[in-house]
C-alpha cells in the first residue's frame, strides 16, 4: 500500500503536505461558489455555440470581447425554464440572463444554470422597471393602507385613454347601458416616446372634475405597455385624490400604475362595470325600501291604535259615583292629551312617508320618461344643448318603453334664449 493509499501527509520542502481526493477538491470547489455574489446575479453577454436539445434543455456559451482578449462563460439552460423564453435564441444575439454560477462534478467545470433569459434592450427595462417599483414601494405609491373605495353613485366619471382607439367605445357602451351618466374624457397617447408625460398630464387634467377615474389602454407587448410603469405616471395616479381603476392591457399584464391603483380591473369594460352601479338592481332595490318603509309605518300606526285603545279602556270609570267625579274629569282630560298627541304622531309620521315617497320618485331615472318627455343621446351621449348637434347627425330618442334612431334634417338655434 502506498503512502497516499494509506492517508499519510507528504513531506515536501520540509513541510506536511495534505493529500485530497478528487471528491474533496469538488467539493471545496462547490462550497467557494456559494459566494453570494456569483448567486443570483444578471449578466449581460453575447450567445455564442448554442445547442438546442432535444430533451427541451439549452446549452450554449456566453462571450464578451474585450480587446483582444475575450471570456466565456458556459451556460444550461433547463427545459422547464426555456419554456418560458418567448423569443427566439441564436449565436450572435446581445442578453442579459439571469441565474446562478454552480460546479458541474463530472467534468469539473463550473457554469452559469440560468433561470431567466431576455433580449439585452428590453432586459434593460425590466431591470429598470424593478428599480423603480423599489423607489416608488419606499416613496409609499403601492401603500395598500392608501386604497380607497369606489364611490357607489358617482356622478361623473373621468376616462383616460386613446381618443380613437376601441377601449373608449367599451367603456361607453357597458356605461350606458347600465347606469346613463357624464363621461368626462381626457385623451392621450398611451404608448411611444413621451406617452409617459401625456398620461401623467391627463389624469391631473380631470381628476378634479370627477368622482372616479378610469385609466385604460387595449393589450400590447411589454414595450407597448412600459409608460404606464414610468413613475410620472405611478405618482399621478397614487396622488390623484379621487379613486383611480385601472384597466390596462390585457388581464395577464401587470404594470406599476395598476400597483398604485386603488383597484385593478382585468379589462376597460370590467372597469366601467365596477364604478357604476346597475341601475335596474338599483330601481329594485329602491322598490324593496319602499315597500319596506311603507309596512313599517302601517306596522307603527296599527300599534299607536291598539295602545290608544288600550290607554281608553284603563282610564274608563268602571263605577260612577260621587267622590270620583273630579278625579274622572282629570282623566277624561289627560286621556283626551294623550289621544290628540298619538294622532299628531300619526300625522307627522304619515308626512314622513309622503316625503320618503316623493324623494323616491324623484331618484326615479324612468320618472321624467312617464310624464312624456324622452332623452336624446348622440353616440351614447346626453345633448342637452341644440349646438351639440348637427344636420345629418343620428341621434337616440330613449323613451319609457323604448327608443327611436333618428337623423337630424335641419337644426335651428333659438338665439333669444
Amino acid at each position: 500500500m502506498t503512502w497516499y493509499q494509506q492517508g499519510l501527509s507528504r513531506e515536501r520542502n520540509g513541510h506536511s503536505v495534505e493529500v485530497l481526493t478528487v471528491s474533496e477538491v469538488s467539493s471545496l470547489i462547490e462550497s467557494l461558489l456559494d459566494d453570494p455574489r456569483l448567486q443570483e446575479i444578471w449578466i449581460r453577454g453575447e450567445i455564442t455555440n448554442l445547442k438546442l436539445h432535444g430533451s427541451g434543455h439549452r446549452y450554449f456559451s456566453l462571450g464578451e470581447k474585450r480587446n483582444e482578449h475575450s471570456a466565456v462563460l458556459s451556460c444550461v439552460m433547463w427545459r422547464n425554464d426555456a419554456k418560458r423564453v418567448d423569443f427566439e435564441l441564436r449565436d450572435g444575439l446581445d442578453v442579459l440572463v439571469f441565474g446562478s454560477i454552480g460546479h458541474y462534478s463530472p467534468q469539473g467545470r463550473y457554469q452559469l444554470y440560468v433561470k431567466e433569459i431576455r433580449p439585452a434592450g428590453l432586459g434593460e427595462k425590466h431591470l429598470l422597471v424593478e428599480r423603480w417599483k423599489l423607489q416608488l414601494e419606499a416613496e409609499g405609491c403601492f401603500d395598500l393602507g392608501k386604497k380607497r373605495l369606489l364611490p357607489p353613485y358617482p356622478a361623473r366619471v373621468g376616462v383616460v385613454t386613446s381618443e380613437t382607439g376601441a377601449v373608449l367605445q367599451d367603456i361607453r357602451n357597458v356605461i350606458s347601458r347600465r347606469y346613463p351618466l357624464e363621461l368626462v374624457i381626457s385623451p392621450t397617447a398611451v404608448q411611444g416616446e413621451g406617452a409617459h408625460l401625456e398620461i401623467a398630464r391627463a389624469v391631473r387634467r380631470v381628476e378634479r372634475e370627477v368622482d372616479v377615474l378610469i385609466i385604460a389602454r387595449g393589450g400590447g407587448s411589454f414595450e407597448d405597455l412600459f409608460p404606464f410603469n414610468h413613475p410620472e405616471v405611478v405618482r399621478a395616479v397614487s396622488s390623484c385624490p379621487v379613486p383611480v381603476v385601472s384597466a390596462i392591457g390585457h388581464e395577464v399584464d401587470v404594470t406599476l400604475a395598476d400597483f398604485a391603483a386603488d383597484i385593478r380591473a382585468p379589462t376597460p369594460s370590467a372597469a366601467a362595470e365596477l364604478v357604476v352601479p346597475d341601475r335596474i338592481s338599483v330601481m329594485e332595490s329602491l322598490a324593496v325600501h319602499r315597500k319596506t318603509m311603507g309596512s313599517r309605518l302601517l306596522g307603527r300606526l296599527d300599534r299607536a291604535g291598539s295602545l290608544l285603545c288600550e290607554v281608553r279602556e284603563r282610564l274608563a270609570p268602571r263605577r260612577i259615583s260621587q267622590q270620583v267625579t273630579a278625579r274622572r274629569e282629570d282623566v277624561f282630560v289627560l286621556s283626551g292629551r294623550m289621544e290628540k298627541a298619538i294622532l299628531s304622531r300619526v300625522a307627522l309620521e304619515r308626512e314622513r312617508l309622503s316625503a320618503a315617497a316623493a324623494v323616491l320618485a324623484a331618484r326615479n331615472p324612468s320618472q321624467p320618461l312617464r310624464k312624456g318627455y324622452c332623452i336624446l343621446q348622440k353616440d351614447s351621449r346626453v345633448i342637452r344643448s341644440a349646438g351639440e348637434i348637427g344636420k345629418g347627425d343620428r341621434l337616440t330618442l330613449r323613451m319609457v318603453d323604448g327608443r327611436l334612431e333618428t337623423r337630424v334634417e335641419e337644426v335651428h338655434l333659438d338665439t333669444e334664449i
